[in-house]
Parts: structure tokens; sequence; C-alpha cells
């Protein structure tokens, strides 16, 4: 037996471990570039960690010569842990397992003592111990509250929660995409002013103190321009890591990648573990097109394909492998599994969203080990909702992404504070904060006199003694006076719909919406969540009562990590999990696809449509055993259309019928062809004819209404579509069928 046959043995021996054909051939490789394309399921990690070990035990390479990189604090810690599992004999610390940003902070920290240049990181807590002067305020170091203030500065408004996160993404996508300044403009961002704040954020971290101000994006750049600078710093880099491993790298974006590359320059000695069927990150400046131009990086580099998954049942991996070909810009793989079948994949259409929250608390009622139950979404919006109900049911779960913002939001602030004027309307400084959002018609300089007046009494009764008003805010006012009167006492739910119909909050967050960029729905939702929290209860106290409550429970779920809990996670968060059984909800059009993937496909541009079907498919493939689609036809009175993957999915369980083309049509033998998905393409426009049935690849079984120049009209179960002919055609998205409906 050779070194090799011994090694494998050994650990089967010692551990259990056994590797199939591929993943030893991955441990063998050691040499020269490795892109190892790795399935949902397919024992990556267990690979990567054979993969030191080998190189340490046979190769004999010394175990700080290694550098594993990963992208979160989270994996490295857990590839830490498994390294000292399988090789107890070498201390895990003598390998080096690094996040990008830990590894890119060491070489930062190098190079600026180089050159005697003092820095400030401005995020994280030490942030909050330094202040500065912006303008008239005093403001701690940290990147958020100098934004806040930047903002402020331009703006006179404060910026909300939800504003801030777009404006740091923005940020965050400009330094690893490494965008030009004056390319700036050109990238997306709903924040008004946002190339101007950008710049004057810049300009303040290198002017606004005697360090130099870092956020941890800056980490990467100084990161790579410190390797690009001192030749002597990347020698030294070079020199002591001899072979570099990097995970997740379909997460990864082009700073990252560059980084990784100046460090293998010389020896080439790189195993990049990826799938690039689950890129769900480029909305981060995730750069999946790298795996698929990884021979133009590295020339002679092996390309393995890990394609077998250990994890889930027959009928879910058979489902997932046919549903991710939908997509054009992959690697052709071919999931598969040796495990037996459990049961097929269930879609669930429910008359309301409301019904389907129920149905999963009834069945999680249900069931003995919560530990291995996850629901899972697009937005995390879908989780307060579910976190209501379950909470009422006493379902423990465990929330892998808490996100708070819905308690603290601009929408629920202001319910509660028309609540609070139900109590009292002597309150200047509670009217301060509503009087724009609803129908008195109160303007700035009105508000300014009336804070000037201070007797105690119905800041109405001030506002129509004591205040200059046209006569059509008399009339306005006396009514709103009336209304909050009205609601005082009366039931939460009915007070949250008078403030939104009759005292004209909702409209005033529509035009909110068109002055300042906001979405509608998303505004909407908050407000239709909080009228179903509202269902139950009898008073304004107990409604908010009943929200301090949720907040506090959201916040202390992750403690019920290591409990038998119900785990609730966005669909991004749960890559790298799995559970025996898994629901997949809220699978309406809008929310996944987003009506921003859709629009985006009309327009011929395939890429957005194609990452929320990778991140479908992620969802997919967390499930063991069991796997549940669930839609509904209503939510908040509103007409729902069920979710394309849904479509998708249901075709692929019962496929509808591919016939052959009609004799009449009098088709050449080399009109349809054969795409690199097995489907019969459509590959002449000649074939596309009013009333024909057709199948779209996302969007599924439609009807052609009618063709106009490049554009096609076709009727399908979401609706009608104007799409670009050529685009459908070059990009082989059509295919003539006849469908016979099925239902699951």
């Amino acid at each position: 037996m050779n070194g090799k046959e011994a090694f494998f043995e050994k650990k089967k021996s010692d551990i259990g471990v056994s590797l199939n054909k591929v993943q030893k051939e991955a441990v063998l490789q050691t040499k020269g570039p490795l892109l190892l394309l790795a399935s949902p399921g397919s024992g990556k990690t267990t690979t990567i960690i054979m993969r030191i070990g080998y190189l340490i035990e046979v190769k004999q390479v010394k175990p700080s010569s290694i550098l594993a990189i990963t992208f979160s604090r989270e994996s490295a810690r857990d590839m830490k842990e498994r390294f000292s599992q399988f090789f107890p004999t070498y201390p895990s610390e003598t390998v080096s397992f690094s996040t990008i940003h830990s590894l890119a902070f060491k070489i930062v920290r190098e190079y600026l003592k180089r050159s005697s240049t003092s820095y400030l990181l401005i995020e994280g807590e030490d942030s909050l111990q330094n202040k500065v002067e912006i303008g008239t305020a005093i403001v701690p170091l940290n990147k958020k509250l100098i934004l806040k203030q930047l903002y402020y500065e331009r703006h006179s408004e404060n910026i909300t929660e939800d504003q801030l996160e777009e404006l740091t993404s923005f940020i965050s996508f400009l330094k690893n995409k490494l965008v030009a300044k004056e390319q700036w403009s050109s990238i997306e961002c709903s924040i008004p002013n946002v190339t101007e704040i950008v710049s004057r954020y810049e300009e303040f971290k290198n002017s606004a103190s005697n360090h130099l101000l870092l956020d941890y994006d800056d980490m990467l750049t100084v990161a790579l321009k410190a390797l690009n600078e001192d030749p002597e710093l990347l020698s030294r880099y070079q020199r002591k890591f001899k072979y570099v491993l990097t995970d997740e790298s379909q997460d990864t974006s082009l700073v990252q990648h560059l980084i990784v590359e100046k460090l293998v320059k010389e020896h080439q000695n790189i195993c990049v573990v990826a799938d690039d069927d689950q890129s769900i990150y480029t909305w981060r400046a995730a750069e999946p097109q790298y795996l698929l131009d990884f021979k133009k990086v590295y020339p002679q580099a092996k390309i393995l394909l890990m394609e077998q998954n250990f994890r889930s049942s027959k009928e879910i991996v058979e489902v997932a492998n046919q549903f991710i070909k939908r997509n054009k810009k992959r690697y052709e793989k071919e999931m598969f599994t040796t495990n037996p079948p459990f049961q097929q994949v269930k879609i669930r259409r429910f008359s309301s969203d409301k019904i389907q929250v129920k149905y999963i608390v009834q069945q999680i009622l249900e069931e003995d080990n919560l530990g291995e139950v996850a629901i899972l979404y697009r937005n995390n919006s879908s989780s307060i909702q579910l976190v209501n109900e379950m909470d009422l049911s006493k379902i423990p779960f465990y929330i892998k992404d808490t996100d708070h913002r819905f308690f603290s939001h601009w929408v629920v602030k202001d319910i509660l504070n028309f609540m609070r004027m139900t109590f009292t309307d002597k309150r200047v400084d509670i009217l301060e904060k509503i009087y724009t959002k609803f129908n008195a018609y109160i303007t700035k300089q009105q508000m300014t006199e009336l804070t000037n007046v201070q007797n105690q009494k119905s800041v109405f009764d001030n506002l129509l003694e004591k205040v200059e008003l046209q006569e059509y805010q008399v009339k306005q006012i006396k009514r709103c006076k009336q209304l909050f009167r009205e609601m005082r006492g009366a039931p939460p739910l009915e007070v949250i719909q008078i403030i939104r119909t009759k005292l004209g909050y909702e409209k005033a967050l529509e035009k909110m919406c068109e002055r300042l960029g906001f979405r509608k729905e998303n505004l909407l939702g908050i407000l239709n969540t909080l009228e179903e929290i509202a269902v139950t209860l009898d008073t304004m106290e107990e409604f908010a009562t009943r929200l301090q409550h949720l907040e506090k429970v959201m916040k202390t779920a992750a403690i019920n990590k290591k409990q038998s809990a119900v785990t609730l996670s966005t669909f991004h968060s749960s890559k790298g999990l799995e559970f025996n059984r898994v629901y997949l909800v809220d699978l309406v059009d809008g929310m996944i696809p987003s009506h921003d993937d859709i629009k985006m496909e009309e327009k011929g541009n395939l890429d957005k449509m194609e990452e929320a079907a990778r991140l479908f498919y992620v969802g997919m493939t967390r499930a063991k055993r069991e796997l549940e689609l669930l839609t509904y036809e209503e939510k908040n009175g509103v007409r729902c259309k069920e979710s394309l993957f849904v479509s998708d999915v249901r075709d692929i369980i019962n496929p509808p019928n591919v016939i052959k083309q009609k004799e009449s049509q009098k088709v050449k033998k080399d009109t349809v062809l054969k795409d690199s998905n097995g489907t019969n393409a459509i590959k002449e426009e000649s074939l596309l004819k009013n009333g024909e049935k057709i199948r779209h690849r996302m969007f599924g079984i439609g009807e052609i209404k009618s063709i106009e120049n490049d554009f096609i009209h076709i009727q399908f179960p979401s609706g009608i579509k104007k799409l670009s002919i050529s685009t459908c055609i070059e990009a082989g998205v059509l295919e003539c069928i006849e469908y016979k409906e099925n239902h699951v």
C-alpha cells in the first residue's frame, strides 16, 4: 500500500471518513491551480480538510505555509474545528484559517507601519471612542454615524435605516468592484445625491483626523494597493504561504480575487472551492463570472466537478438539478445522489398568506424534532408574521439573521405616535413628528407658530385659535380632532385602519414614495403586518406591549440555536445549513423573483433572474428529506401570482408533453435545435405565431397574443409579458409544446 492509499485508509479507520473518486482526486491534486466545483451537500469542507491533512502528513508541507481563506468568521471557526477533529496531532493554530478581511488587515497593518502612517478603524465597537466635528455636530468616528451626518448636512433631514443600509451597500459595492470615481454615477442607487455624499465621505476620511480613517472595505483596497506597491511585502507573504485554499469563492469580490492572485502568482498552488450555481451575492459585488473565466486567469488550471449530493433524497436532488439547468451562465454539471427516494417535493397553494402561516404552525405543532425544521424566505419582512404566530403557539424558534429594524422603522413609530395622540392631544412634540403625514394640511410655518404656544390645551384648539389658517384648513383640523377623539379607546386594528384611510396616512406614504423613491409595497407591507399583529388585541396599550414583546423575542431568538427550535432564515443566510424538513414560503411573483428581477428579464438582461433562480436553488437544497413550496392567491386583499419558479418546479415534477412540429408548418430539420439544457429551443422567428402555445424557460407555459416588430406579447399564468424576440431566440428560452394540465 503506497502513501496515498495508506492516508485514506487510516482516516477511514480512525474517524470513519471515506472519500469518493472525485474527492480523492481533489485531495491528491496539490500542485498548480485547481477549481473544485462543489454541488450542494457534496462534502466540500471534508474534502478541503483532508487536502490540508494530506499536504502535511504525506507531502511533508509545513502547516504554517498553508493558508485557508473563508469569507466569514463562522466558516473559519468551523473549518478550524473540523481540522482539529480530523488531525488532532497538529494544533489547528499552525495552519492559517483566516477570513479574507482578517488577512487583508494583517497586510494593511504591516504596510502602514512601514510608512509610519497611523490609522483608525471606523467600524466596530472601538469606533465610538473617538469623536470629530462635522459641520455643527460632534460625531463619533463611526462609519454609519458619519454617513448619517453627511446625509443630514446635504439634505437637512435624517436618513432612514433602509436608506443607510443602501448607502453603505453602495459604498461597499464600489470598493469591492474597484469602480473608478468617474464611473460611480453609472451604478444604480436610489439615494439622492449619492455620489456627492460618497465623495464627501472619502474626503472626510483623509482629512478629518490626524489618522488615516479606514472602514472594513478599505482593508481590502489598501491591502491590494500594498501588494502592488511594496514588492518586499508581497514577496514575504508569497514565501510564507506556499499553498492557498479559498472556500465559498463564488461569493468573492473582484478585489478579493486580485489579492489572492497576488499571493499565488509565483507558485500557482491555489485551490478554489466554489459552486457557480450558489452565487447569490452579486449585490454585494461578488464576481461569479470570475469562476467562469478561471482558465483565463490560470490557463494550466484543472477543473473538478463534485456532483454527488450526500445530503438530500433522490426526489429533491433530481428536481433541484433540473431546475438550476434553466440558467445559462454556468458550468454544465449533473448533480446526483445515491440516497434512496423518500417523497416528492410538495407544492401547496393557499387562499391567503394568513392561511399559509396557520398551516405552517399547525404542521410544526405535530413535529417531534423542531431542530430539523426550517422556514426559509426571501425577505426578513416575512419573519414578523411567522414570529407572531409561533410565539402565540409557544413554538420555540431560532432566527439565523435577526433584523430588528421592523420595530424601529419610522412607519411603526408613526403609528405609535398616532395612537399616543388619541390618549392626549396636548403633546405638541408628538404632533411635530406626524403633522406632515395626515390630512390636516399643516404647514411648517404653522407648526413653528404652534410650538411657541404653551398653554396645555389641545393642539387642535391652539391651531384653530392661535395660528393663522386658511379657510380649507379649519374644516380639516376640526375633522382630524374629531377622528382622534373617536379613536380613543378603540381596538388597535380599527385605529390603524382609521389612520390609514380617514386620516390619509396611506396617501401621505404614496406621496413620500414618489418624492423620495421608497418602495410603496414595502411600506404598505409594514402596515399590513401591524394590522395582523393587532387582530387579536383589544387595546392600544396591549398593541404597544405586544410590539415590545415581539422585539424582545426576536432579539433573544439567537440563544435557541443549540436547542430544539425551528430555524427561521432568509434564503441568503441558509447557505451551508441542512434540515430534514424545509418550508420555502411566500413564493409569489414580486417576492421571488422580485419585481426588479422580472423587469430586467423583460428587458433582455437575464443576470438578476438567474441570480434569483440560484437563490431559490440554495433554498431547495437545504432540505434532506422533505421539501414544501408554499404560495398563495391573496395577501391583504391584493391578488398574488404564483412564483415563476414554483411553476417551473411543477413542470419538472409533472412535465408537459413536448411534441413534434406540425407538418403544416414545414419546419426545416435544423430549425429547432437542442440547446445546452436539452430542450427544443426555438431558433427561428417564423415559428412564432399568434395563438400558438409555447414554453418559456422562466415564465412557464403561455399563449402568443401578438407580435410587433422585435417584440412578442405572451399570456402566461402570471400575466402578459412583452419580450424581445431576438433576445429570447439568442438565449434559447422558448420552445414549442402542447400543454396538458397537471396539478401537484
